[in-house]
């Protein structure tokens, strides 16, 4: 089992929920407002982010460097289907510009369904 963390923009977040759920990925958790940022520079595109009310590009228009406000969702899969559920956050998260997001794949030594005390990979189904 593996951990699949994503920080997406917070406008990706309902469509990202229908590709995941599309391709069999239909539980997932999300954490409300996180904040981070990468190491990247502002440029026009930030001004152009803004003038359209884009709360991330709004929060990028200071000179001291700003927390953007992103989704973190994270998802327990099997080992043989974190390539697709990586390559499915990509695919509808990907726009070639900086603050598309990150994904990390962590390993899960185990999982316990609380309501009947199930272990291991058959809680995941």
């Amino acid at each position: 089992m593996k951990e699949v963390m994503a920080v997406i923009r917070i406008n990706k977040v309902n469509e990202t929920k229908r590709a995941l759920a599309g391709a069999g990925f239909p539980s997932l958790t999300a954490t409300g407002r996180v904040l981070g940022r990468g190491k990247g520079t502002v440029d026009f595109r930030i001004m152009q982010g803004a003038a359209e009310g884009y709360e991330e590009a709004i929060a990028k228009l200071s000179d001291a460097p700003q927390l953007v406000p992103k989704r973190l969702l994270t998802m327990i899969v099997h080992d043989d289907k974190v390539d697709l559920a990586v390559k499915t956050l990509i695919k509808v998260n990907q726009t070639g510009n900086s603050g598309d997001g990150k994904i990390f794949v962590l390993p899960v030594n185990d999982s316990y369904r609380v309501r009947t005390g199930e272990r291991g990979g058959v809680t995941l189904d």
